[in-house]
């Protein structure tokens, strides 16, 4: 009797032993149940949760979408200048080593490599970035966010407004959406994406805080948006985007003192971006319209010194020798007030309305001399490829 008794007893527990299993295996919820049950009527300290979001949607306030939307068309670029950096030999610091050699040691020519950001403009495979970060490369290497790599080659760049245009042969390219600079307001949220210090592909967030910015001594053409997006070392050529993922412009340079972002970065618009790149594309080149003349803003001062009453208009410094200008007549301390029936305003808009002409065309100026205007007819010239320059600001070349 009792043998069977225990018998039952081991089946039982056997049975009861299998069961949790199962149900430990294939629901623990409703183990976990139980527990939930016995904790929540006496709570350790009364909390607020936030309520599960819906998978992938985004969060109030959040520009993930528009991040999400532009960031796989911005590549890193990386170059290398072969023999245009010296360093010391490793030994110049052995005593034995310097006793032969003195204070003339051999040095080694390395390397340099530099680290920048472009954006992808079309399937093609064409992508747009500065001037800086490719010129005088020898070899340009293009990163993608889905981890391909690729070798890319200058197709043409343009140093007056520092942009550059490079060519990959990869499929399936993520190509971003150009946006419209005339819907563009001071106070519009932008992103600014990009490779800061070679941290990897980094976002960040500000507004537009002016439109046209001329005058800086950055590019010679120069239309500049300004934003407080930070932009640091690295994000030269990376996008500036609105907050729907399309691309507003190629941020190009910061205002800074110690290099890195203060809140004042200058990015080239779309609209400028665009026409140079399809020049390049088209031709090779960028071609501009020149006069040949040195042309400096009107002031009150320089107004008063030449006894004009003009307070707008470009005053011509000087005229380049066997020139347009110079062929056409025109002499220096004339006052240009308009080209082509566009008013000057001042040399940012003469510069700006000679460019945009083509070469061999003849168009009418008008000038002011002596207090007397008069009216000049000037055959377009093109412009000659400019010197090459530092710059005053700093830009995000590493």
């Amino acid at each position: 009797m009792l043998r069977r008794f225990w018998l039952f007893f081991a089946q039982a527990v056997t049975v009861v032993l299998a069961v949790w299993f199962v149900v430990a295996t294939l629901k623990p919820e409703w183990l976990q149940r139980g527990r939930v049950a016995v904790q929540s009527g006496s709570p350790i300290v009364a909390l607020k949760e936030v309520v599960p979001n819906v998978a992938g949607a985004a969060a109030e306030g959040s520009y993930s979408e528009a991040a999400r939307q532009a960031m796989p068309a911005v590549v890193n670029i990386f170059t290398s200048k072969n023999g245009s950096r010296r360093s010391p030999h490793p030994q110049a610091e052995d005593p034995w080593f310097r006793f032969f050699f003195g204070d003339r040691l051999p040095e080694r020519q390395e390397p340099v490599s530099s680290l920048g950001s472009g954006v992808i403009v079309s399937a093609e495979g064409y992508i747009l970035t500065n001037h800086h970060v490719v010129d005088g490369a020898d070899e340009i290497e293009v990163a993608l966010t889905d981890g391909r790599k690729a070798n890319a080659k200058v197709v043409g760049s343009d140093p007056e407004t520092d942009l550059a245009v490079l060519k990959v042969s990869l499929k399936d390219l993520p190509a971003i959406t150009l946006g419209r600079l005339e819907n563009v307001k001071v106070g519009d949220v932008v992103l600014a994406i990009g490779n800061p210090f070679g941290v990897g592909q980094t976002v960040t967030m500000g507004i537009v805080s002016a439109l046209g910015r001329s005058h800086l001594g950055i590019n010679t053409f120069e239309n500049f948006i300004q934003t407080d997006a930070a932009i640091n070392p690295g994000n030269s050529g990376g996008a500036l985007v609105d907050a729907q993922g399309n691309l507003l412009g190629i941020n190009t340079a910061i205002y800074s003192r110690s290099g890195g972002s203060l809140g004042i970065g200058f990015a080239i618009p779309v609209s400028t971006a665009k026409q140079v790149m399809e020049s390049i594309i088209s031709t090779g080149s960028v071609t501009r319209g020149w006069i040949g003349v040195e042309p400096q803003d009107m002031t009150p001062e320089i107004a008063e010194s030449f006894g004009l009453d003009a307070k707008e208009g470009a005053l011509i410094a000087a005229v380049v020798q066997g020139g347009p200008a110079d062929k056409a007549g025109v002499k220096p301390g004339d006052v240009l007030a308009s080209v082509d029936g566009q008013p000057i305003t001042d040399t940012t808009a003469l510069l700006n309305a000679i460019a945009q002409l083509k070469p061999g065309v003849d168009i009418k100026m008008k000038v002011i001399r002596r207090g007397k205007p008069a009216e000049l007819t000037v055959t377009i010239g093109k412009r000659p490829p400019p010197p090459r320059r530092s710059l005053p600001f700093d830009d995000e070349e590493q």
